[in-house]
């Protein structure tokens, strides 16, 4: 992984969580430095970013105590993905998470070939979210 994808990848995880960029915005500028995707790991406080040639960056994320629920409920995590498509008022990435937390979901796995975002929870349990056209 060459030095100018690592720190675009460091800013992207820094600007999400200091609300300074938008998921647009961060998907964009990841694009461009040649990622294919992340995930983000709620009980590692890690993300992992992706890319074409098998090359991987690992990195911290904010470790924040919400325990992830045992049981997967879609309805508030729709509520928070809708929230942060919108920007609704008084959205923050951190309060995302641990919303998303809360309501069981464990991981999230973006792909960018796909244009989607994966939602799991401890169970397996899955939600697509394709990309707004």
């Amino acid at each position: 992984m060459d030095i100018r994808s690592t720190e675009i990848a460091r800013f992207c995880l820094a600007a999400a969580e200091a609300d300074t960029l938008t998921f647009p915005e961060i998907v964009g500028a990841l694009m461009d430095a040649g990622f294919e995707g992340y995930a983000v790991d709620f009980r590692a406080a890690r993300a992992t970013y992706y890319r074409p040639d098998g090359s991987i960056l690992d990195l911290p994320t904010h470790a924040f105590h919400t325990a992830i629920a045992d049981k997967f409920d879609l309805a508030p995590i729709q509520a928070a993905i809708r929230a942060a498509q919108t920007q609704a008022p008084g959205y923050s990435y951190q309060g995302f998470c641990r919303t998303v937390a809360a309501a069981g979901c464990a991981s999230y796995l973006v792909s960018f070939l796909g244009r989607r975002a994966v939602y799991l929870g401890r169970t397996g349990e899955s939600h697509v979210e394709l990309f707004p056209s």
